[in-house]
């Protein structure tokens, strides 16, 4: 018995077919439609439904070329299953490449959303109807914020068996049990009973080529542990570093930031990680860890004031 056609928005998919649409958002003054762009991918053979999203912030460019580079490889006439992509949810942001809406809302604040509510509000309730609802996992794609970068790495709920082995997986150099925040898309799908992996790398409104790479990687080998597509041919990849508590250490001056700490780099709690200079190159303070860890992020401010986070060390099991 063939498997039925896929129903999302005006759109009906039928298996073995992928095609594209656009759910309409709102209208520019000119006139112009602001749509939100989908992919569907839909399987011949029966299989999970899965979504992959980028770009909740609309400076965070590096998922959306992950999609790109995931889609590329799915043929709908092998998978099993069915997959959702949004490379760009937060459309008008990447437009402008700021974080948020022109009204200056996080949208990864705003879900589950309403259909009456702000812009911010209306998007969220979009995919949460149209994407989220009719699937059992989700990938949500980001980078660092406020001139900041990641080291790639997954955020979830590591206590949940099927949540971690997917994460496990993805096998991100890190995997971070994080707590859910209210309002995030994250928050909103699980509450829904979906699975959600959260991939953070790279620095915002770069195309960071380390950061794209991880990610495709690890997205295809979450698809092939949920069998929708064929094991991924690699060596296999080295076990995810399991983190359960984390913290910015934060710089006590201001001045000029020389960081000498790396992304990946371990680090044993009163090592250097750099220093802090005025301008006639006098050294102000030292930056030191808090904690023995690993940098899963720093910022690339070179200017940081008293307070400023400066250094993310995870704590890791292993």
């Amino acid at each position: 018995m063939a498997r039925p056609s896929f129903e999302i928005g005006p759109v009906r998919v039928r298996p073995g077919r992928r095609q594209s649409l656009s759910l309409p958002i709102t209208r520019l003054v000119t006139g112009a439609e602001v749509d939100l762009p989908v992919r569907v991918v839909h399987g011949r053979e029966d299989g999970p439904t899965v979504w992959i999203d980028a770009a909740i912030h609309g400076d965070e460019a590096v998922g959306v070329e992950v999609v790109r580079q995931v889609l590329a490889d799915l043929d709908p006439r092998t998978l099993r299953g069915t997959l959702i992509a949004v490379p760009i949810v937060n459309v008008l942001g990447f437009m402008t490449g700021s974080r948020y809406l022109p009204d200056r809302r996080d949208l990864n604040r705003s879900f589950p959303g309403s259909a009456r509510g702000s812009l911010a509000g209306r998007i969220a309730h979009l995919m949460m109807t149209e994407v989220v609802a009719k699937c059992s996992v989700g990938i949500d794609l980001h980078t660092g914020s406020d001139r900041r970068t990641n080291l790639p790495q997954i955020r979830t709920d590591l206590e949940d068996p099927e949540t971690r082995r997917l994460a496990e997986a993805f096998a991100a150099p890190v995997m971070m049990h994080a707590r859910l925040r209210d309002g995030s898309l994250r928050h909103a799908a699980r509450e829904e009973g979906a699975k959600v992996l959260l991939y953070e790398a790279g620095e915002a409104w770069r195309m960071d080529s380390w950061a794209v790479d991880a990610g495709v990687r690890g997205v295809r080998r979450v698809l092939a542990a949920l069998e929708m597509t064929e094991p991924v041919e690699e060596e296999p990849p080295t076990p995810s570093l399991e983190s359960w508590r984390s913290g910015w250490v934060r710089a006590r001056g201001t001045g000029m930031l020389h960081l000498e700490a790396e992304l990946g780099q371990r680090v044993e709690k009163g090592e250097r990680l750099g220093g802090l200079f005025d301008s006639f190159g006098k050294r102000v303070r030292l930056v030191h860890a808090d904690r023995d860890g690993i940098v899963v992020g720093r910022t690339e401010a070179p200017l940081v004031s008293s307070g400023d986070a400066v250094v993310h060390l995870a704590e890791v099991t292993s």
